[in-house]
């Protein structure tokens, strides 16, 4: 698949509680109430939202690169209530290499549940059968053993510490770096 091709026909993928779609401004309130969470913004790049048009910039910067075929970033709805209660997207993609790696964020009411576990393989599966992926990867920061534990679920393997790997809110930090092959993820599922 080409690259405008993700981008433009970013598909709804469906799993047994989750729907993953296109972002709107309809989720305005609803990103709101995780982005704007101190312990979730902890553990990402970007800072807690202070204010609904925090939110709302953020979506239209969305909607912007949705707009510019340049996004693959799906929305994770709850199918049982209709909430959007995260994001998971590919952050980086180098269609040549055939690598991509996937970040994800949700709301903290939902951590423990499975939920990113479940978004996470939908994703990679994506990758691997409709983008010709060859190797999916993803880092976290150390401390942050949730996100760690959802990757050794989906079927990735530690690969090790990348030393002050990321500039997080003004300080280098350390990652773990995690990742999977295509003919790893066939054999479990």
């Amino acid at each position: 698949m080409k690259m405008e091709d993700v981008y433009s026909k970013l598909p709804i993928l469906e799993t047994d509680r989750l729907s993953l779609r296109k972002i709107s401004l309809d989720d305005l309130y609803d990103m709101h109430t995780y982005c704007s969470n101190e312990e979730v913004a902890r553990y990402c790049t970007w800072t807690k939202h202070e204010s609904l048009e925090d939110t709302e910039e953020f979506i239209r910067l969305i909607l912007n690169k949705y707009e510019l075929d340049q996004y693959a970033l799906w929305g994770i709805e709850e199918k049982e209530t209709g909430t959007l209660i995260g994001t998971i997207d590919f952050v980086s993609w180098q269609p040549k290499q055939q690598i991509a790696e996937i970040g994800y964020a949700i709301s903290q009411v939902y951590w423990g549940r499975g939920i990113v576990t479940e978004a996470s393989t939908a994703v990679i599966a994506y990758g691997f059968e409709e983008m010709d992926l060859v190797r999916i990867q993803a880092k976290c920061l150390i401390e942050n053993v949730g996100s760690a534990r959802v990757m050794e679920k989906v079927g990735m393997s530690y690969e090790g510490l990348i030393r002050k790997g990321l500039l997080v809110k003004d300080t280098h930090r350390d990652l773990k770096m995690y990742s999977i092959l295509r003919e790893e993820f066939e054999q479990i599922i």
